[in-house]
């Protein structure tokens, strides 16, 4: 199934992707397209190798042999600079002594890409976007819920306009009513913002919820890609034990 195309989000190509950690294989020879502004998910159990794909994609691990490529090129040092990639992590990743708006702004300060009136602008307008209220950039990362950090974290990840964000399992630790709202913001966020959003989970009602396209992942293998459809009615008795909620990860 062709992906829609935009003007700002970045096509990923990965090609025989291997990754071993010394005997253990964790990634099998992957090979799949995400298209230009395509909201894509990588959907399996735990331990399938998930969150080790996601950091080959913005160049945070190394295969093993294989490739990933950006826009048609490779995923070098070089490469990465002349893109704008971004990460919001499993964990969300802010720090406690900094307020939401520092962490947001962490990295247009640190780097003194803007002058501070334009960092604070630019931290309240991506604060507004993640539908989080003024009042809560002063306040400190342990003050907030589960769901705010969350949206904080997206919300950094969103501060240097990115034109791929990739995340890693964003409804982990969340009750099902605030994984909803999450999956709408990320959904929201893909179709207003133009970038490509790459999404790994084993959250089945967000996979289902938000994705143009799935890949399914098993012990290091895709199983299969295609629409939520195409997964849903899958022949394949895994991704079916899987879906049936019966599947037991080893």
């Amino acid at each position: 199934m062709p992906a829609p195309t935009t003007a700002s989000g970045l096509a990923v190509t990965v090609t025989g992707l291997h990754k071993r950690f010394g005997a253990q294989e964790v990634l099998c020879g992957l090979d799949l397209q995400i298209g230009a502004g395509e909201l894509f998910v990588l959907m399996g159990p735990s331990g399938s190798g998930k969150s080790i794909f996601l950091r080959h994609l913005i160049g945070l691990e190394t295969p093993t042999s294989g490739e990933v490529r950006i826009d048609g090129q490779p995923l070098t040092d070089d490469a990465r600079n002349g893109f704008r990639l971004a990460m919001v992590f499993q964990s969300g990743g802010l720090l406690n002594s900094l307020t939401v708006a520092e962490n947001v702004g962490l990295y247009l300060s640190e780097h003194r890409l803007r002058k501070p009136g334009e960092i604070a602008r630019l931290v309240a307008d991506k604060l507004a976007l993640v539908q989080l209220e003024p009042e809560v950039a002063s306040k400190y990362p342990p003050e907030l819920s589960g769901g705010m950090r969350k949206r904080v974290a997206i919300a950094r990840a969103l501060i240097t306009e990115p034109q791929l964000v990739l995340y890693d399992e964003p409804t982990s630790e969340l009750d099902p009513l605030v994984a909803l709202t999450i999956g709408r913001e990320i959904l929201d966020l893909n179709q207003r913002t133009g970038a490509t959003s790459v999404v790994v989970t084993h959250d089945r009602d967000l996979a289902f919820g938000i994705a143009d396209r799935i890949a399914f992942l098993s012990e290091g293998r895709i199983l299969a890609i295609g629409t939520p459809d195409q997964i849903r009615t899958s022949p394949i008795p895994l991704i079916q034990s899987f879906l049936a909620a019966d599947f037991k990860p080893a």
